[in-house]
């Protein structure tokens, strides 16, 4: 699979092997592409005095949740739009959700929804993950110049990416100097979660994500492990499924849901007087590199200097006798239960520790949304119950341990689900030999945006669609300021700039903050 923005001519000579063998980096269990710039330079947070959180948890629903079996159903609507749910009444006064999203109707009071993003491209682009996924990971509205949704997942030189959100608050808010941690991490799963928008683009490689693979390798599609699937896993016949005679897929792997890191070392850890003495030796290899070369060292050495740096200050942090975020054994068993005991709910309680240590940003890759088939059968089964659970219990332990307030959550997917219900190819049959069943489509036209804590309003629907779910007939909004949304929480100002690795300056917003919401 390719990697986004990765090139040959990107990474240093010296081997990967050698890199992990002298660098200890291999004990963190990660690859050296997820190793990113602890600390950016300190810089002015403009108006931080008007900041109401201190971190975000972003929650993304990879593959487009249906607005109908979430927080925008139609039960007036006829069926092949309504769909085969029903749905339950919120604590709010005629607003309804999704029948299977119990716990989070019976929250409303300590969250909002926008009911009403869109996108605003041209229909080719508006309608596809590739582009939708860069457009809510960026906030932007259109992708770079000579980009298509075929191009922007695949590293193209000279492109102008805008960066990530999660890179932009790594610049403009990075993490307090005690803070042992980078300012962005991205869980549990980074390797199975290539897709645009998740670099720093025009900011420069500093500012990258620090993906951490929580849950074990997964041959699934999506659905919270060991509760995994595929969209294609058959109806009709059992030998097929996994673990049957005739099984189709082995989903093996993703059996043993224990979502923390490897131990750092067989005897109490790797020690810290060690971890300096491996940095010394890195130090005089590339003294020795810089003597056989008699030149400065590529940018892409410089780039990975600054990841080691981050892994090896990661290592310290993860040192026995400091309180690991990835250490769910110090949590107490009545509160990991309280998550769930599946990769969904133990990553949210990751989150939660991640925050409390202070890092900026964590985003949490939710798979499976992509319901173009069985769609109500792996909703109602594997999708819904699952979020309601996770989610529920990330806000109750959040405002029962008062980080709530300070705490920005936000959740969403690329794009929604088109209002009618339709198998994917008429007549179609999938891997396992069975028609298509029924589900929705790609729709940017309209999809829901949850948001919690950190100075939104709770208790609020903002923004109504048609009455079949398809267009926003009342102020609608986009990525952009999604984007502006999260900036403004978190004190940056509209007019902070910051300067590409050529010196051109850039305004950090590109819309407005959604008023309704603050």
């Amino acid at each position: 699979m390719r990697r986004t923005g990765c090139h040959t001519s990107d990474h240093p000579g010296l081997g990967r092997r050698e890199l992990l063998q002298v660098g200890g980096l291999s004990l963190v269990g990660m690859g050296l592409s997820h190793l990113r710039q602890l600390e950016a330079q300190a810089v002015d947070t403009g108006d931080a005095r008007f900041r109401t959180a201190k971190s975000v948890i972003f929650i993304f629903q990879s593959g487009g949740p249906s607005q109908h079996e979430t927080f925008d159903p139609k039960p007036d609507a006829p069926a092949e739009i309504r769909g085969e749910y029903g749905v339950t009444q919120t604590r709010i006064a005629g607003v309804q959700f999704c029948e299977y999203l119990p716990r989070l109707a019976a929250r409303t009071d300590r969250f909002s929804i926008v009911r009403t993003m869109h996108h605003t491209a041209d229909r080719q682009f508006r309608n596809a993950h590739n582009s939708c996924k860069y457009f809510v990971h960026t906030g932007t509205v259109s992708l770079p110049i000579g980009d298509n949704n075929s191009t922007i997942d695949a590293s193209r030189p000279g492109r102008m990416a805008w960066p990530s959100i999660g890179s932009m608050i790594a610049w403009a808010d990075p993490p307090d100097r005690h803070v042992a941690f980078p300012a962005m991490v991205e869980i549990p799963r980074v390797n199975a979660m290539v897709y645009p928008g998740n670099s720093s683009g025009i900011l420069g490689p500093n500012y990258d994500r620090f993906g951490v693979d929580l849950a074990p390798p997964c041959g699934a599609e999506g659905g919270s492990c060991p509760n995994c699937f595929r969209h294609a896993d058959p109806n009709l016949d059992p030998e097929r499924l996994p673990g049957g005679p005739r099984a189709w897929w082995d989903h093996s792997t993703c059996r043993d849901p224990s979502f923390s890191l490897p131990n750092l070392g067989a005897a109490e850890a790797i020690s810290i007087p060690q971890l300096t003495n491996r940095r010394q030796l890195l130090e005089q290899l590339e003294q020795h590199r810089r003597q056989v070369t008699q030149g400065p060292p590529h940018p892409a050495e410089t780039a990975w200097d600054a990841r080691r740096e981050l892994a090896m200050k990661f290592l310290t942090a993860s040192h026995p006798g400091q309180k690991s975020p990835f250490d769910l054994s110090a949590e107490a068993e009545a509160t990991r239960d309280l998550y769930g005991r599946d990769e969904w709910g133990q990553s949210f309680l990751v989150a939660r520790r991640l925050v409390e240590a202070g890092v900026r940003m964590v985003q949490v890759n939710l798979r499976g949304w992509d319901t173009h088939q069985n769609a109500f059968r792996d909703l109602k089964g594997r999708l819904l119950p699952a979020l309601d659970r996770s989610l529920s219990a990330l806000l109750d332990d959040l405002h029962d341990r008062g980080l709530l307030d300070e705490t920005l959550i936000v959740m969403c997917g690329e794009m929604g689900r088109t209002p009618r219900i339709s198998p994917i190819t008429e007549g179609g049959r999938n891997v396992t030999g069975e028609i298509f069943t029924p589900g929705r489509h790609h729709w940017g036209d309209a999809f829901p945006c949850f948001f919690a804590g950190g100075g939104i309003q709770p208790g609020r629907v903002i923004g109504e669609t048609d009455a079949h779910g398809g267009v926003p007939e009342t102020d609608a909004w986009t990525p952009e300021d999604l984007a502006a949304t999260i900036f403004h929480c978190l004190g940056i100002g509209p007019d902070r700039e910051f300067h590409d690795t050529s010196g051109r300056p850039y305004r950090v917003y590109r819309g407005q903050p959604i008023l309704p919401l603050l």
